[in-house]
């Protein structure tokens, strides 16, 4: 007679609302094993038992045949007695601690429900057709399990058919949270004035009809609302940033198929990787130069384009009837305000914007903005970190159970730790506002009920007027007067990259970024540090300049162009033949020269991101920033490719611009192109950050460099950074699941405050 032994088995990771459990089952059934599997809040339990090889098999298959969009961290198994089980069975959900499992992020529609949305005539173009393979997670769920009465789809009591669908194991919907159906599902609702449109057939021929004839339409999406129009329309495209009071900021863009998007852009198999994949986030693209064109208000100069593929079953329905290729889909917002997810808010609000709105009857319970990732060096990285990832962890080798990391103030994302999990929230945006702020405050308060998470230890930026820490510092004191841990943005920054690649050792740290304060009361933003997760020795920086009138330098960034000059080439330079000069006008000027020359409101800084934007303003490309880092991504966007020349900066304890501004003013002088311009002033950059790391490994004798940093979204600038330091024999660390400007900020805060309470590290210890 065969010996029967058992396993218990506990898997831990993004194991729940991915089809896990019909996959266990289906698995243990072709290993003819007996027991059960469940759902616990800390992960995915089995009991197998069978014949040992039987066992050893199913083992294996749960790691190499696990669900597309499963992440399994961690399988544990241990030896128990024999259950004399006839069957297997899949176990109702419960509570077995405080431990949690990962919660899954929204999954886009699959191919298999797309089929069946023409087939099944209960699911014809129903468009909120799901299975335990896609459909909407993170969005609805409001606690752990993932059980639907613990999601917003409770009030939807399933219809027969999908209850059959909902219990049998050998369904695709077996246990898929969200099921439904056209008889007893989520409805859409079209409001068009004071006219009501229902039916999905009625609502998706008169949504096409109006984005085909030049109308903007509202519409609610998987994470929040967004605002839809035709992409090729130029007068419809600058109504739209009229209305939306959206200057400059480029515009996301989706198209029906990615054959159709290869017709306007340049896609390489990173890309399309990521276009395709089931996160379908934005991707930055390359304009083709003789393709298809969008209008131009789409990307406002730019020869980039974020784009995005269909993810919503709504989205597929919507394009089958549309004539245009491609729509704008932008965030559902006014201003810098959060995305919208009330359907009466948008009726309130959008209604400033838009012809019409497309609304749904099942509440979003956590907004989540369209994620965007960017491909550099071979390379996907995230720039906003939001639907599709969050909130997927990252393990550290650091208990951070209890620690709460605020974030920075830009781009704003938070973190709190779990176990040894670091667990980043949604894009937050920038803390400027009550609303934003509110947005903050509510996100956290749900991730800590949600993930069993009760702060024992805070961690915040320096710097005491960031939202993010006065936020940190009365939830500390509300809290229980927790302990408060301040940690400089830069060195955070460096901790973020480390975390994210498993590093805990002294390293070569170059943080390139806009702001942060500094240990020495200044603004930083070209640093070179030997770093480890307790403590930095800044040993590099780049000079210290003024920045005239503070933060709206950030704003008009012919300020610091006029602060290098009046620096670097002097107070009584000829201007005239500097663009800024007959933008910005004498009277401005001469104020700000008088600023200088007084030292009023003129706080000193190491930024490379005001540098950045100097040269910008210098050239003339961007005088005024419509947004965030506008200045930037204009000189990176104007560089000349077939350019190898180089702007010269002097690197030692001080990093010297000078002989690079009186180039560039020479160079300007000559009526050189701002494009031979920014290709030299790149190249002299990417050549400072290699001597950099040279110089710290010859102070330190490290090999490992780190770069991170806003900065760093620099397509040119990374990619020639890698490549340079690797032909320096340097062992390189870069950022991608997690972005390196401020949105990455928390994780390493969380990272430096899980080290220091494990050492027992006093909050401060910095060479100045």
């Amino acid at each position: 007679m065969p010996f029967i032994t058992a396993k218990h088995i506990h898997i831990k990771g993004l194991v729940q609302g991915i089809g896990f459990r019909p996959f266990v089952y289906r698995l243990a059934l072709k290993n003819n094993l007996c027991g059960w599997v469940l759902n616990g809040n800390d992960g995915v339990r089995i009991h197998a038992e069978g014949l040992k090889e039987d066992i050893d098999l199913f083992v294996r298959g749960l790691k190499e045949d696990a669900p597309e969009a499963s992440i399994i961290q961690e399988i544990l198994t241990e030896d128990i007695e024999v259950g004399n089980f006839t069957g297997f069975q899949i176990r109702k959900s419960h509570n077995s601690s405080d431990e949690i499992t990962d919660i899954s992020p929204d999954i886009a529609v699959c191919r298999e429900c797309l089929e069946d949305m023409k087939s099944q005539a209960h699911r014809i173009d129903y468009p909120f057709i799901n299975c335990t393979n896609c459909g909407p997670r993170f969005t609805i769920i409001r606690d752990l399990p993932y059980d639907r009465d613990k999601t917003t789809m409770e009030p939807f009591v399933m219809c027969s058919q999908c209850e059959k669908e909902y219990s049998d194991i050998r369904d695709r919907r077996f246990h898929a949270q969200p099921v439904a159906c056209n008889h007893c599902g989520p409805y859409y609702e079209m409001i068009c004035g004071t006219e009501k449109i229902t039916g999905i057939e009625s609502i998706i021929d008169k949504c096409a009809s109006q984005i085909d004839d030049g109308k903007i339409i509202g519409i609610k999406g998987m994470g929040g609302f967004h605002i839809a129009c035709d992409a090729t329309r130029e007068e419809t495209v600058g109504l739209l940033r009229l209305r939306k009071n959206r200057e400059g900021k480029p515009f996301a863009v989706m198209f029906g198929r990615i054959e159709t998007a290869r017709d306007f852009l340049d896609i390489d198999p990173v890309e399309e990787k990521e276009l395709l994949s089931w996160r379908r986030p934005v991707v930055i693209l390359k304009n083709k130069r003789n393709g298809s064109q969008l209008s131009e208000s789409v990307s406002n100069g730019f020869h980039t384009t974020g784009v995005m593929l269909p993810y919503m079953p709504f989205h597929y329905l919507l394009f089958e009837r549309l004539k245009t290729p491609a729509i704008v889909l932008t965030s559902g917002n006014l201003s810098d305000e959060p995305i919208i997810i009330d359907n009466q808010k948008a009726g309130e609000e959008l209604n400033r914007v838009t012809e019409a709105i497309v609304i749904y009857n099942r509440d979003i319970y956590n907004r989540t903005d369209d994620s965007v990732v960017m491909a550099i060096a071979g390379e996907s990285r995230i720039i906003r970190r939001s639907r599709g990832y969050v909130p997927s962890p990252v393990n550290l080798k650091l208990d951070a159970e209890g620690i709460f990391a605020a974030g920075a103030e830009l781009v704003n994302c938070f973190a709190v730790g779990k176990g040894n999990q670091a667990i980043l929230s949604q894009h937050i945006g920038d803390l400027k506002n009550l609303e934003t702020l509110d947005f903050y405050a509510e996100s956290f308060q749900r991730f800590q009920r949600m993930l069993r998470v009760k702060p024992s230890l805070v961690a915040c930026d320096m710097h005491p007027d960031y939202l993010s820490t006065r936020f940190a510092r009365e939830f500390a004191l509300t809290a229980g007067n927790l302990p408060v841990v301040k940690i400089q943005h830069h060195h955070a920054h460096i901790a973020s990259c480390m975390a994210e690649n498993g590093i805990d050792e002294p390293v070569i740290g170059i943080s390139l970024d806009g702001v942060g304060l500094g240990t020495d009361g200044n603004i930083w933003g070209f640093e070179v540090m030997i770093a480890d997760l307790l403590k930095f020795e800044r040993i590099s920086h780049l000079d210290y300049i003024p920045q005239p009138g503070g933060d709206q330098a950030t704003h008009e960034p012919w300020r610091m162009a006029l602060a290098y000059i009046y620096k670097y080439i002097g107070p009584d330079v000829d201007l005239d033949p500097f663009p800024f000069y007959r933008t910005v006008g004498k009277d401005k000027i001469e104020g700000i020269k008088s600023v200088l020359d007084k030292k009023i409101n003129c706080p000193m800084t190491s930024s490379a991101g005001r540098l950045f934007d100097a040269v910008a303003a210098m050239t003339g490309l961007c005088t005024h920033s419509a947004f965030h880092a506008e200045a930037p991504m204009r000189l990176e966007d104007s560089i000349k490719q077939s350019i190898q020349d180089s702007y010269f900066i002097h690197v030692d304890k001080i990093i010297d611009p000078s002989q690079m501004i009186i180039s560039i003013h020479k160079d300007i002088l000559h009526g050189t192109d701002p494009a031979v311009i920014s290709a030299k002033f790149h190249h002299g950059m990417v050549r400072s950050i290699i001597e950099s790391a040279i110089f710290g490994r010859d102070k330190s004798g490290l090999n490992k460099v780190l770069l991170s940093g806003g900065v760093f979204q620099n397509r040119f600038l990374l990619s020639n950074s890698i490549e340079g330091l690797k032909k320096n024999n340097f062992k390189v660390y870069t950022q991608s699941r997690f972005p390196s400007n401020d949105g990455g900020i928390a994780l390493g805060q969380l990272a430096i405050a899980a080290m220091r309470r494990k050492n027992n590290y006093p909050e401060f210890s910095f060479n100045h």
